[in-house]
């Protein structure tokens, strides 16, 4: 049986960890021909093997700063070995968690120029590509705290927020030339961005927020959800927003 997204060529940004790295497996699984593993870093923040060294497919690793277009260029240019890219999943973000009256304005040009700035630029370089495949899809990662903000991330929920309208603007403009763009807002998800740089214990978020279905995420449940996103299960879905929460933000 074919895989939801077989034959087809992705970058992924931020795919040496976490939900990058869930990502690129499971696109590698669902019968991708290659995967780009876009990042700044080839070794998973959580250990293990490389990403690119993990794939059931094709598929390199490419040292990536998305706060830089031209690095975002190259890594959409990368799938050309493989036939050119159809799927580009812009995930690469930051957060400094801090009071809203803390923030200073490295704090939040980092969040901003990683994150809002990092998606704009990577869905602009992969759309050009596109344009002249014939069409594409393209998943930026926003937040659930893209939708409702919080004080003690203040700068985060900006730039998750400004994800989000981004996605939609993207959308409007590119679906007459075959591209569909759609944003995924994950909720508490078991990652090092979470644990680490959140300080939020996975096994700790069913206490912490009131998730109804009672636990945190794995990285594997986003990466399954975007690989959803991809296929042509979604064919008719662009400009739209899946929350990935467990139910979190919509029963609160």
């Amino acid at each position: 049986m074919a895989g939801l997204v077989e034959g087809r060529v992705a970058v992924v940004t931020g795919a040496a960890s976490g939900i990058g790295r869930a990502t690129a497996l499971a696109l590698s699984r669902e019968g991708a021909a290659a995967v780009i593993i876009a990042d700044i870093r080839k070794d998973p923040r959580e250990g293990g093997t490389p990403t690119h060294e993990a794939l059931t497919c094709a598929g390199r690793f490419v040292q990536c700063d998305v706060s830089k277009p031209a690095d975002l260029v190259a890594a959409v240019a990368a799938a050309d070995e493989f036939g050119g890219v159809d799927i580009m999943v812009n995930n690469a973000g930051v957060v400094v968690p801090k009071d809203f009256l803390d923030v200073t304005e490295e704090d939040y040009d980092r969040q901003m120029d990683i994150n809002a700035k990092g998606a704009f630029f990577g869905t602009q370089a992969a759309a050009k590509r596109m344009v002249e495949k014939g069409g594409g899809v393209i998943i930026n990662l926003s937040s659930i705290l893209g939708i409702a903000g919080s004080g003690g991330v203040a700068a985060y929920s900006a730039s998750k927020g400004a994800i989000k309208l981004m996605t939609y603007s993207a959308a409007q403009s590119l679906a007459p030339k075959g591209i569909r763009v759609n944003a995924i807002h994950p909720g508490v998800i078991s990652t090092e961005l979470v644990t680490g740089d959140f300080g939020l214990p996975a096994e700790a978020a069913a206490q912490v927020f009131p998730i109804p279905m009672g636990r945190a995420a794995g990285p594997d449940e986003i990466g399954d959800a975007i690989v959803l996103m991809c296929s042509d299960h979604a064919r008719y879905m662009t400009g739209a927003s899946m929350l990935v929460d467990g139910g979190l933000l919509n029963t609160t």
